[in-house]
């Protein structure tokens, strides 16, 4: 019996899959550092380079996480052809996105990005091109994709349809704003700059409602969208907005979408009403459901299942062709996403509602 324990032990490490071989692109998004929490010290993830020219950012990672500094490289190129990664986390500004895409897909390296997608349609087009060139794939990490309250939504929406159709939505995302919260300073920088994030909150947290009411309506592109932005603390944000509020229409559904810099404090929650009911999002972890003439009720979701549950799990699974990329974090989503950002910015600027059909 011993024997033939060991026999399928070892049985099972010679077919144990080999951890990923991740790549971080860039450290200039404050949210690498939770990249890094996960990536380090864990199985199924091997970090075999990290391309950052900044030197001093650089520096500060290496320090601060104990990184070996053999995996630090100064370029995108010579990080891709020393440490040969078979998947990226791109962390760079939005604009930077599409080379990084451009680059990767050259050499058949797949891509996973910190939200939004791109900086205008533009750039979405010439991503996803080049990810169908290159037979990548290119994926798009919102913090909420992984939150566990998803599930009640598309079970009492989808699977059950005990609300009817979506009627209206309400979704707020955002914080007291990146100075406020005390990000840090290449992270500032570039958030305040609108050629590098494409705007302000507009499009820091916009993107949120976009993508979540894009998956909920199953990738249908909307009818109109309309925005309005303020800038209400110029003398800390003078490039961009730092509040925002899309409206986003559908033949028979309308989204209303805050994103802010001036929240009270952080949140990201949103309202769905239906036609028999509503479920309003409670954090990451719970909702209130009210169906028919029943009463409201208060629910706790469960975390969902590897790889479903966290964005590293998630990617491996996609690299090693174990699922295939569908829902918030699907390329064809966040096109639709981008388009809706572009939209409400040319909104915004020009004073109208965009009409995209």
């Amino acid at each position: 019996m011993q024997r033939l324990i060991l026999l399928a032990f070892f049985a099972g490490s010679m077919f144990a899959a080999d951890p990923l071989r991740l790549g971080i692109v860039g450290l200039e998004h404050g949210h690498v550092t939770g990249f890094l929490r996960r990536g380090l010290n864990r199985p199924d993830v091997k970090i075999v380079g990290i391309a950052e020219p900044n030197t001093e950012v650089a520096a500060r990672y290496v320090k601060q996480f104990q990184l070996d500094p053999a995996i630090m490289y100064t370029s995108l190129e010579q990080m891709l052809d020393k440490a040969k990664p078979q998947a990226v986390a791109t962390m760079t500004n939005t604009f930077d996105h599409k080379r990084v895409v451009e680059v990767c897909a050259s050499r058949g390296v797949h891509v996973m990005m910190e939200k939004p997608l791109a900086v205008s349609n533009e750039h979405a087009r010439a991503m996803a091109e080049a990810a169908r060139k290159g037979k990548i794939q290119v994926l798009v990490n919102y913090e909420t994709t992984w939150y566990a309250n998803n599930s009640i939504l598309w079970n009492e929406i989808k699977e059950k349809q005990s609300l009817g159709e979506i009627r209206k939505a309400v979704i707020r995302d955002g914080h007291e704003g990146p100075k406020e919260i005390g990000v840090q300073p290449e992270f500032f920088a570039w958030l305040t700059d609108p050629v590098k994030n494409g705007a302000g909150a507009l499009y820091d947290f916009g993107c949120y409602g976009a993508n979540i009411m894009t998956w909920l309506m199953d990738n249908q592109r909307p009818l109109t969208v309309t925005a309005v932005t303020q800038q209400i603390k110029p003398a800390i944000y003078k490039n961009v907005d730092d509040d925002a509020t899309i409206i986003v229409t559908y033949p028979r559904a309308q989204a209303v979408i805050q994103a802010s810099w001036n929240w009270p404090y952080s949140r990201k929650d949103l309202d769905i009403y239906g036609q028999t009911g509503y479920i309003q999002t409670i954090a990451d972890k719970a909702a209130r459901v009210k169906i028919g003439k029943g009463e409201e009720e208060t629910r706790n979701a469960s975390p969902a299942a590897t790889p479903y549950d966290e964005p590293l799990s998630y990617l491996s699974a996609v690299v090693r062709g174990e699922i295939k990329p569908s829902g918030l974090s699907s390329l064809e989503n966040n096109i639709i996403v981008t388009e809706i950002l572009d939209a409400a910015r040319r909104s915004a600027q020009s004073g109208r509602t965009i009409k995209l059909q």
